[in-house]
């Protein structure tokens, strides 16, 4: 048994295309499992086999568990050792065995050790930027799928399938997701956002689009020593009478606290609020030849001109798409816009 396992860490570790010897040693696997203090039986598939081999399932276009352990039993076949079963019972168990939290730890892992390499040149205005936005992934009709993520209440029941809302933080410099969590369909992009804060750093820079600039959350971004770059929300007015001219289409505006407590606050948390806070707003135009000229205003906390020029916050919004083309090829490359687990645990991890 000693001798199959060694043999499949081995191969895996080295397999082309799959970056775990780099991303996800063996060493660093071991580490988390003694943290979370997670003992297991000495298998065929112990944890660090299962999770290697469930990360390559997910990577390779035949996503079967019968395509991961035909891989398994084909590298033991080459090294003449003892064949295991074909049957995929043993895998799915190990699979279903590991520890969310264990998976979550190593994700975690992964995202910082990619942002401890990059040099203070691939940083913006020698800060680190975070990209958040949202989106949705559709599962097999189980009842237990549906219970967790039910389908959209529009659709007539049995007619349709259990689908999430995930929210994901990439990581600007790297392109690595660094924070990702998931909610039933009806859930605001805003309220996953406000899961999502805890795993910024002091001085990071997050990037987004109009649905998560409220308020009550540049509030929430700048006590945890961060700054905030998002397009205006279409429910606030853009006029120049108000606000002090601090530049060609930028100016300093003070936000009043809302009269009512948003939707998603508690009480004592609407109370904690400050009265006012300042911005900084800018706006520019998009032309395009044939089209409707479009106006941008964009709101960020980044108050200092010198630091933070008008024209570098305006290019740095253009990457926002950067988190739209990594959703995108997570679900279209990967063919993860459909995930194939039939419980809502399988389908987290």
């Amino acid at each position: 048994m000693t001798l199959r396992v060694q043999i499949l860490k081995d191969k895996f570790s080295q397999s082309l295309g799959l970056p775990f010897k780099e991303l996800l040693p063996s060493s660093v696997i071991e580490q988390a499992l003694s943290e979370l203090k997670i003992r297991y039986y000495r298998r065929l598939f112990d944890p660090i086999v299962t999770l290697w081999a469930f990360l390559s399932q997910v990577l390779d276009p035949d996503k079967s568990c019968h395509n991961a352990v035909s891989k398994a039993i084909a590298y033991l076949a080459e090294q003449g050792v003892e064949i295991p079963s074909s049957d995929t019972s043993a895998y799915c168990q190990a699979r279903s065995r590991l520890p969310e939290k264990f998976l979550e730890n190593l994700f975690s892992q992964v995202g910082k050790s990619l942002e401890e390499k990059v040099e203070i040149e691939h940083l913006w205005c020698g800060r680190n930027v975070k990209v958040i936005d949202g989106s949705t992934v559709s599962m097999p009709d189980t009842l237990d799928n549906q219970k967790a993520y039910p389908q959209p209440s529009t659709q007539a029941s049995g007619c349709g399938f259990p689908i999430a809302k995930i929210g994901v933080i990439f990581s600007l410099a790297t392109g690595a997701a660094i924070a990702l969590c998931i909610d039933t369909l009806n859930t605001h992009d805003i309220k996953l956002a406000r899961n999502l804060y805890q795993f910024l750093n002091p001085l990071d820079i997050l990037l987004g689009d109009r649905a998560f600039c409220a308020y009550a959350d540049l509030v929430s971004i700048k006590n945890r020593n961060c700054d905030a770059v998002f397009r205006k929300h279409q429910a606030r007015k853009t006029t120049m009478r108000k606000g002090k001219i601090i530049g060609s289409s930028d100016k300093l505006v003070t936000w009043q606290k809302p009269k009512k407590c948003p939707k998603g606050l508690s009480k004592d948390e609407f109370n904690a609020l400050p009265s006012t806070i300042t911005v900084r707003e800018i706006y520019y135009y998009i032309v395009v030849p044939g089209f409707r000229t479009e106006q941008v205003s964009l709101i960020t906390t980044l108050l200092d001109t010198t630091a933070y020029s008008t024209l570098d916050i305006v290019g740095l919004y253009g990457q926002r798409w950067d988190v739209e083309l990594n959703l995108r090829h997570l679900k279209t490359t990967l063919g993860m816009d459909i995930l194939r687990c039939k419980t809502p645990s399988m389908i987290r991890k």
